[in-house]
């Protein structure tokens, strides 16, 4: 007997596939970063924390695991912007860009949840970090837009 062939996969059943691996690669990534993270915060549970009492140690090690995770913030940011006008600009079906978009909002709200420790789990005096503070407002415009993709602007004006 013969086995049917399987029918090859569409430009967009390839960017779905290729998306879901690269989606849990990057979540690999940032799920490694979130644990050093909280493994080099464990010498305290009140936050913001006093950096004057803490072991000289365990601060360069907090402050090691912090820069890391910035650093990844960045990137992963970028890399959204770029993904998700890529995704626009392709030409899938509406309903197929909403899809890859959705997957891509699932996979922006759990990297919300873990670079949100960059704010919540520091210390008391922290210096002001530019790139950060424009990264975090371009980390939620690329969320924003995504949201407002798949909800459709149709859906947000008035019935008429």
């Amino acid at each position: 007997m013969n086995t049917p062939t399987p029918a090859p996969l569409s430009a967009f059943d390839k960017a779905r596939k290729g998306l879901w691996t690269s989606l849990q690669k990057h979540l690999d990534t940032v799920y490694a970063a979130e644990k050093d993270f909280r493994a080099a915060t464990a010498f305290t549970t009140s936050f913001p924390f006093s950096a004057a009492q803490t072991e000289p140690e365990q601060l360069a090690d907090y402050q090691q695991q912090r820069l890391y995770l910035r650093d990844l913030f960045i990137d992963e940011t970028n890399q959204l912007d770029s993904l998700v006008k890529a995704v626009r600009t392709k030409s899938y079906q509406e309903d197929e860009k909403k899809l890859l978009l959705l997957m891509i909002l699932g996979y922006i709200d759990i990297a919300d949840s873990i670079f949100a420790l960059l704010d919540t789990q520091r210390p008391s005096k922290l210096e002001k970090d530019e790139e950060l503070e424009e990264t975090t407002a371009k980390f939620e415009r690329v969320k924003n837009f995504v949201r407002l993709n798949i909800k459709g602007i149709s859906g947000l004006l008035p019935k008429l």
